[in-house]
């Protein structure tokens, strides 16, 4: 088996980003918009939360890969690297997860 990373993914959906809509769904998704990119993302968060309380093992593993990569699909979109989001997990990995989400700004 070969190694996939989401970096590679990531590089993928870029380098199709490039290309014409007549020849990459990923191009096709990214005209579509931020708005449209991001309804989409939460579709595939919602699809995955329900196969991981419903569903088998497989369809969760199915669900996961579509909101990987609707998630980078968005970042493209937005113009944030994988390493930006990279970097902010790096940030947090000397706290506790409760120390984190109290250190965030309260709305």
């Amino acid at each position: 088996m070969t190694t996939f990373t989401l970096n590679d993914l990531a590089e993928r959906i870029k380098a199709r980003a490039a290309a014409g809509a007549e020849a990459s769904y990923t191009r096709q998704l990214l005209d579509k918009g931020v708005a449209q990119r991001a309804k989409k993302l939460g579709e595939e968060a919602v699809e995955t939360a329900l196969a991981a309380v419903g569903e088998d093992r497989e369809r969760v593993i199915a669900e996961a890969a579509d909101l990987v990569y609707h998630l980078l699909i968005v970042l493209e979109a937005r113009g944030i690297a994988l390493a930006e989001v990279e970097a902010a997990l790096a940030g947090r990995q000397f706290k506790s997860g409760l120390e984190e989400k109290a250190s965030r700004p309260r709305d």
